[in-house]
């Protein structure tokens, strides 16, 4: 199997999505994620899906403002990231985005990101 295709435990791919494994399993349920099941009949789930879940296909995003540069600040506070990204000229986003979500994509002052706007939310995404 290509490394891209790897399979991932139910719990590491909800950590990586930055969802709970309880969204999980109702995601599943509804058919919103492609789940395949082990020799255990434990859920596995391909990282090229959650590469798919987390916008790394980017063809498949809707939103016509994707704003790339880069973060600046990152304040975390209980279960909240405030991430403050720097765009080119003299503007910049400010996006309140879950704890889980800045640390899944591993949010830091200095790495590439961009926010896709789509009317009144704003989507984070690693560089």
């Amino acid at each position: 199997m290509a490394r891209q295709d790897a399979l991932h435990t139910a719990g590491d791919a909800a950590r990586e999505l930055g969802i709970s494994l309880d969204t999980l399993r109702r995601w599943d349920r509804q058919g919103r994620i492609a789940v395949t099941r082990d020799s255990a009949n434990r859920r596995v789930v391909a990282a090229s899906e959650i590469a798919r879940l987390r916008g790394r296909d980017s063809a498949g995003v809707s939103a016509r403002n994707r704003l790339h540069g880069t973060v600046r600040s990152i304040e975390i506070e209980g279960l909240l990231a405030q991430v403050v990204i720097e765009l080119s000229g003299p503007a910049r986003v400010v996006a309140i985005i879950t704890r889980d979500a800045a640390q899944a994509l591993d949010l830091r002052p200095g790495v590439a990101a961009s926010a896709l706007v789509k009317s009144t939310s704003v989507i984070v995404e690693r560089g």
